[in-house]
């Protein structure tokens, strides 16, 4: 099984971790590539391209020009990022012995690596994928991503493997699945709001973290394993799911 989840926003390298397993980014080359391109963008340029405030762009403007300067200040992927899919998750109070376990399942799509295992170590940097920054003649970053995210993720997958999409849109189109034959299924999590099922955005980014937890304590294997999914209040509703690769999950 392969879980697909998008990073985050917020970045936490201060707090230190315990864990003996640490990799490179396989496409370490690539964000370098990237970052060189990236670091000529003015700090007025950064915030209309990300549509962030002055004080995120001067932030990250500086993170841009230190990208290859401090080769030691790095963190594992995986608890680096800090939003709420990575709150659901809650990989700190996992059992290290599970480590091997997330690196080999988890991967984490990524505007600026492409695509990392939890445990790669990697640079704080703010690059979603969907902004419409061009690179090496491509107009965006999914042109550049897409052809080599997709490849790579073909080759890890074993021929009747399944893959769990608990990616946004935004990341989950840099995977060209017209090209992918094993079976993909994204679960969909929503929540009342006045008599309505709707996809509450922050609940359901922890929710997709809440699930990746959830195969990871219980070593599931099948869709049947997943659609048992219980944790923060959520059940499977086949009444609302239409489509069996998106079932639907309801509280």
């Amino acid at each position: 099984m392969k879980i697909l989840i998008s990073p985050a926003k917020s970045l936490n390298f201060e707090d230190k971790v315990q864990t003996s397993i640490n990799s490179k980014p396989l496409f370490h080359n690539d964000a370098i590539k990237i970052n060189s391109e990236l670091k000529k963008e003015s700090i007025e340029s950064l915030c209309d391209l990300m549509g962030i405030s002055s004080k995120l762009g001067e932030l990250n403007w500086t993170r841009n020009q230190d990208f290859i300067k401090d080769s030691n200040y790095s963190k594992q992927a995986i608890f680096a990022f800090n939003g709420d899919v990575y709150d659901g998750l809650d990989i700190n109070s996992l059992d290290n012995e599970k480590h091997q376990l997330v690196n080999n399942i988890i991967r984490i799509l990524s505007g600026l690596y492409g695509i990392l295992k939890p445990f790669d170590h990697i640079k704080p940097y703010r690059l979603e994928m969907g902004s419409k920054f061009s690179i090496n003649g491509n107009k965006n970053l999914y042109d550049f991503w897409k052809s080599k995210v997709t490849n790579q993720l073909k080759s890890e997958l074993a021929e009747d493997e399944l893959i769990v999409n608990l990616a946004s849109n935004e990341y989950f189109s840099v995977i060209n699945s017209k090209e992918v034959s094993n079976k993909i299924i994204s679960p969909q999590f929503k929540d009342f709001k006045n008599g309505t099922l709707k996809i509450i955005s922050f609940y359901a980014k922890k929710a997709r973290g809440l699930m990746s937890r959830f195969i990871i304590d219980n070593n599931v294997k099948s869709v049947n394993e997943i659609l048992s999914f219980d944790s923060g209040g959520y059940s499977y509703s086949k009444r609302d799911t239409a489509d069996e690769l998106k079932p639907v999950f309801i509280r």
